[in-house]
């Protein structure tokens, strides 16, 4: 069947545009993902696959994929009812949507990526001020979700004023940056904040390393922005003062806290991957492989903590996939960040790059950030928007 060239043009520009727009809502990616297969499909994304494939980003993304369905056949505990791991899997959705942008679809694509984001900062920002409540019910999105969609956004900006060299541009970058991270500080999540902050203090470090007064006046400028924002926000100062109290159960021997949660599953995490350090215990196996260690484990301290919050994952990437493939799915995970990365500085986004990938491996110390909700879909297409950016 003959497809009119204009009318598959003007398709495939309005679904990059829809894709980019709507990725936010679960329901309307039930329809764009497979449309987006198929337009790739019909745009000849097969027959450019060779040329696809070379980039070591999307290698990296297959080594990862692959491995963790060669994992299926030495799971002795496939069952986790979440099918969490499948998660993994939607990061290939880059071939296609990288594959179908050039020049004149860029615009397209970037244009949704910009009003689709810019709308949800709005609905949650509505949610803080109008309601004093968190996240973005609207959308299904959790403060969690939320706070790490604000953190990327934090550190694209600051990313892309170092790549621009116009100072009015920059300053105009810098108030948006900063309103970010107001909404950003008024949201309960403090491991994503930090970790905003932490990875544009160190693209500051790596941009102004030879202009050390300049780098000192920025670094003393945020700094101060920081504890402005600190001191203003009774969300962050709850927050902080419940690490005290997280301490404090600690102490007593109690787990059934934020902080004591997670430190028990990372015990737990790390003698599972010493118990099968190559392979792992294959994938599907990470919440059966918690669940039934802490009925024995030092002696069943942690045994009760199903009932303080539902075993989902292990709240770090390194150990979910040390659980999952050990040492096998460490190195692949490595070897998929250390690509990401390159793809950025390959596009001449180096600092970019640094920031966002600085920001992936500090929010994935405590949570599985590679699987978290659409937070991943949104850097993969910053990712390819970048890389196109400059070879178009």
């Amino acid at each position: 069947m003959h497809i009119n060239p204009k009318w598959q043009e003007t398709s495939i520009r309005l679904l990059l545009l829809l894709f980019s727009l709507g990725f936010w809502q679960s329901e309307v990616n039930l329809i764009t993902f497979p449309l987006l297969i198929v337009a790739w499909i019909v745009d000849g994304g097969l027959l450019r696959f060779r040329e696809t494939i070379r980039e070591p980003f999307v290698q990296a993304l297959f080594v990862l994929c692959l491995l963790l369905l060669a994992g299926l056949s030495w799971s002795e505990q496939f069952g986790d009812d979440r099918m969490k791991w499948l998660k993994y899997f939607v990061l290939l959705i880059f071939v296609p949507y990288y594959s179908l942008l050039n020049q004149q679809r860029l615009r397209w694509a970037l244009s949704g990526l910009l009003v689709g984001y810019i709308g949800v900062v709005i609905l949650g920002s509505y949610q803080w001020i109008a309601l004093d409540a968190q996240g973005v019910p609207l959308l299904a999105m959790s403060y969690l979700s939320f706070s790490a969609m604000l953190g990327v956004g934090f550190v694209t900006i600051v990313g892309i004023s170092c790549a621009n060299r116009t100072a009015l541009m920059q300053i105009l970058l810098w108030v948006l940056a900063l309103c970010v991270l107001l909404v950003q500080f008024h949201q309960n999540s403090r491991i994503f904040l930090f970790a905003a902050l932490a990875s544009v203090m160190m693209m500051f470090f790596c941009y102004y390393k030879a202009q050390r007064r300049r780098l000192t006046t920025i670094v003393l400028l945020l700094s101060a922005v920081t504890v402005i924002l600190a001191l203003h926000s009774a969300v962050f100062q709850e927050r902080w003062m419940q690490i005290k109290s997280d301490f404090e159960l600690l102490q007593q021997g109690r787990y059934d806290s934020s902080l004591g949660y997670r430190i028990a599953m990372w015990d737990v995490g790390l003698h599972g991957i010493a118990e099968r350090p190559w392979l792992g215990h294959g994938t599907g196996s990470a919440k059966e492989y918690f669940e039934s260690t802490i009925q024995s484990y030092r002696e069943g301290l942690y045994k009760d903590l199903p009932k303080f919050q539902k075993t989902s994952h292990f709240h770090n990437d390194w150990i979910e996939i040390g659980i999952h493939l050990g040492l096998l799915g460490i190195s692949a995970l490595t070897f998929l960040f250390w690509n990401w990365y390159f793809a950025f500085q390959k596009s001449e986004f180096a600092i970019l790059g640094i920031g966002l990938i600085s920001y992936m491996l500090l929010a994935g110390l405590t949570d599985t950030f590679l699987i978290f909700s659409r937070t991943p879909l949104l850097v993969l297409m910053i990712t390819a928007i970048a890389m196109r950016w400059r070879q178009q």
